[in-house]
């Protein structure tokens, strides 16, 4: 069933085509024209770029797709075709190199390339619609977050776990997310050398990205890179934040379950029931319980579970649980599996994976908006001119920061 889907979006090559012209206009205006097609062998070329409907899809109008095409000729050039039809057959294929590569450009800040990847994501997105619909409308792959605070053993616990997945004959990604330095920008991404054994098997890929100053545990660009993975055929994602607090749980709205690991010396009752990131876990996990820390883990253990009654469950049909685990001695861990396996079977067969997975695609929109918000409001020529003279007002004290904004946002609101 892969090699026929693969084989299906490697000969449509298709791109979801924008409602209309303009919107079609607005996404590739930071791609610069290249040349315009005029010749037989030009226009076959163009017609593999053709907009193609997913089978699951509501047909686009003729119009659409037309300017659709229309603006590719006009914008791609040839190195920039052969590049994305290497990449996507790389991925289709299962390659790590060209997964590796696709995951570069859609972290880059470049503009251009941002454009590039838009339109490589697209293509992966349409091909993994179209394979979901030969499975009856069913996800292929299951998304995990792992959250919890630093030094919880998030890393070593997935070296365990990851090698018990790939034995199992699962393909395994996992997208490692590092604090980045306020000070120097810099990012020691070092989750990786915890997962060495991992990190050499063949039906594993790890990829260890920074934060870059963005909050919430994840990386701006995690959500591409879950797609990007799933494209490659890896049937199970494994996101692994940064060691967070309480109140930052952004990967919640990337995943299908999200399991919180705690230190078996990671408080008491009462931070159980605070709530934030305690009340967005599928599942709790209570690590290094063995040794010393195994008695300190039962009596955490019991504390969680008390303390999750008192709390509202985000499914209507799964219970979190806590469960115990020691990444030393492997105990506890193909219980686990267990779990999760149930937790994904409930949802699927009650639809609300789905559901869910839908709403986050929204909420994905609304992210990558806020994200670049700042920089349209920057580049607003009434906000550009009075920025540097409100800046000096507000450091010296002769107006205060509440009203230069209103200034500001005044400004960027008044039609010219």
């Amino acid at each position: 069933m892969l090699t026929a889907a693969r084989l299906l979006c490697q000969s449509r090559w298709s791109l979801a085509a924008p409602r209309n012209l303009s919107s079609a206009r607005a996404g590739s205006a930071c791609l610069k024209p290249v040349s315009r097609m005029g010749t037989a062998g030009e226009q076959a070329e163009a017609a593999r770029w053709q907009p193609a409907r997913a089978p699951c899809r509501r047909r686009s109008s003729g119009a659409a797709l037309a300017g659709e095409q229309l603006l590719l000729a006009e914008t791609l050039s040839d190195w920039e075709r052969q590049l994305l039809d290497r990449l996507l057959d790389g991925l289709l294929g299962g390659q790590r190199a060209c997964l590796a590569e696709a995951i570069t450009l859609v972290e880059s800040s470049h503009k251009h390339k941002k454009c590039l990847a838009r339109l490589l994501l697209q293509r992966v997105l349409t091909c993994q619609k179209e394979r979901e619909c030969s499975n009856g409308g069913k996800p292929l792959s299951f998304r995990v977050g792992l959250s919890g605070p630093p030094g919880a053993g998030k890393s070593t616990f997935l070296e365990t776990f990851g090698k018990m997945l790939t034995g199992k004959g699962h393909k395994v990604a996992v997208l490692a997310v590092d604090p980045s330095s306020r000070t120097s920008g810099g990012s020691l991404l070092g989750d990786k050398t915890r997962m060495t054994e991992l990190s050499r098997d063949m039906n594993a890929y790890i990829r260890p990205s920074p934060t870059s100053g963005m909050l919430g545990g994840v990386t701006r660009t995690t959500n591409e890179s879950i797609i990007l993975c799933e494209g490659a055929g890896y049937d199970l994602v494994l996101v692994e934040t940064v060691g967070v607090g309480q109140s930052e749980f952004a990967v919640a709205d990337m995943v299908d379950m999200l399991i919180l690991f705690v230190p078996p010396v990671g408080g008491d009752e009462l931070q159980g029931i605070k709530r934030g990131i305690i009340e967005m876990a599928d599942l709790v996990v209570i690590t290094k319980a063995d040794g010393d820390f195994l008695v300190p883990a039962r009596r955490m253990q019991a504390e969680y579970t008390s303390a999750l009654k008192l709390l509202r469950y985000r499914s209507k049909n799964w219970k979190p649980k806590v469960t115990r685990v020691s990444s030393k001695t492997g105990q506890g861990i193909p219980e686990l599996w267990e779990e999760i396996e149930k937790f994904k079977a409930t949802l699927l067969e009650s639809g609300e994976l789905q559901i869910k997975r839908r709403k986050q695609q929204k909420v994905w929109m609304w992210s990558l908006i806020k994200e670049n918000i700042t920089e349209y409001f920057c580049d607003h020529p009434s906000v550009r001119n009075q920025i540097p003279s409100l800046e000096d007002k507000v450091v010296n004290g002769d107006i205060t920061p509440g009203l230069a904004a209103d200034i500001l946002l005044k400004a960027f609101s008044t039609k010219e």
